[in-house]
């Protein structure tokens, strides 16, 4: 299991991408601060909030599944928002 650190480290990573990904996709085609672009970047923030907040739970009954919970939750959450970043162009 790979440290709590490295967890955060890829909680943050992952999101940032996914935020820098709405700027870019909204830069290419001329649509600064679209409004679904916006929800996008909102529920990214909001994700890594909650992500965060379950990583530093310190009373978890296993603390392995929960953070093997934690990076399955991650994985969801990007893949439905990499899913809206595609549909924005």
């Amino acid at each position: 299991m790979a440290s709590i650190r490295d967890l955060k480290k890829d909680i943050n990573n992952v999101l940032g991408d996914i935020i820098e990904a709405v700027y870019i996709v909204e830069g290419s085609q001329q649509m600064e601060g679209s409004k679904e672009g916006t929800a996008i970047i909102d529920k990214a923030i909001d994700t890594f909030d909650a992500l965060i907040a379950k990583v530093n739970q310190k009373e978890v009954p296993d603390r392995k599944a929960h953070f093997k919970e934690v990076r399955a939750s991650l994985e969801k959450e990007a893949t439905g928002l990499v899913g809206r970043i595609n549909k924005l162009g």
